[in-house]
């Protein structure tokens, strides 16, 4: 297995041991959240400690952290992968600047969107973070499988990543609302994205049967060249160039 082959799947590794169970423990304590409040609404008091709406908050500040990180971690492997393998650096400098810039206006976006308080910059530093993330699944190399949106795991992901995005954009507007208009909203948001992360558990796994490692890319690159999937056929890949003594 190459090195490239090594951080491909850390993408899955991080997916499973950090942002499934993080997603897990969320629902969890939002669970009991909304059981606290609706027991203290109608009895007065409730056994339910008030500690958990506070993990929740915590936990889901997290969870944002750990989903905009393994996107941006699959987008990175695509689109540097595909700036090694065509030597872009060479051809294209200023382009590849370009992309890594968007990377880092991806990350400060999000950190700086934990540190704002005010609304307006809120809302700038989430637009800013989010419009990065589609700007960067659409470069080249980037494995999208748009013919079958439906069940493609890039945009599941990239749709759960801007709905983490909003959530954490509104929190503060779901403890000052006394209306529970935005309570709400989080609420139809979330449980769109918790569907959407179960999506992504299937998605994945037909995704990692999907991506080839690199010794059997230039075998699938061939293919599809001779459209193997319509009529048998066999296949041999290009011979790779004999180095020059």
């Amino acid at each position: 297995m190459e090195f490239r082959d090594v951080i491909l799947l850390l993408h899955p590794f991080v997916a499973v041991v950090v942002v499934f169970p993080l997603i897990g423990i969320v629902v969890n304590r939002a669970l009991q959240t909304r059981q606290r409040r609706l027991q203290t609404a109608t009895e007065g008091k409730s056994k339910i400690p008030p500690v958990v709406g506070q993990e929740h908050v915590q936990l889901g500040r997290w969870l944002t952290s750990a989903v905009i990180g393994v996107v941006l971690l699959a987008l990175a492997n695509d689109v540097f992968g595909n700036i090694i393998d065509k030597n872009m650096w060479t051809q294209n400098p200023w382009k590849v600047m370009l992309i890594s810039l968007i990377f880092g206006v991806t990350i400060a976006s999000l950190t700086l969107l934990y540190q704002a308080k005010a609304r307006l910059w809120r809302g700038v530093f989430a637009t800013l973070a989010g419009t990065s993330l589609v700007v960067l699944g659409c470069q080249e190399g980037v494995y999208r499988k748009t013919e079958q949106w439906y069940v493609s795991h890039y945009y599941y992901g990239i749709t759960a990543a801007l709905l983490m995005i909003f959530s954490l954009a509104i929190l503060r507007e779901i403890y000052q609302d006394k209306t529970n208009r935005w309570r709400t909203v989080h609420i139809v948001l979330n449980s769109i994205a918790l569907l959407i992360f179960i999506g992504q558990g299937f998605t994945g796994t037909q995704a990692l049967l999907e991506v080839p490692l690199a010794w059997q890319e230039p075998y699938i690159q061939k293919l599809y060249e001779q459209q193997c999937d319509k009529k048998p056929c066999t296949v041999q890949a290009s011979p790779a160039p004999q180095a020059t003594p």
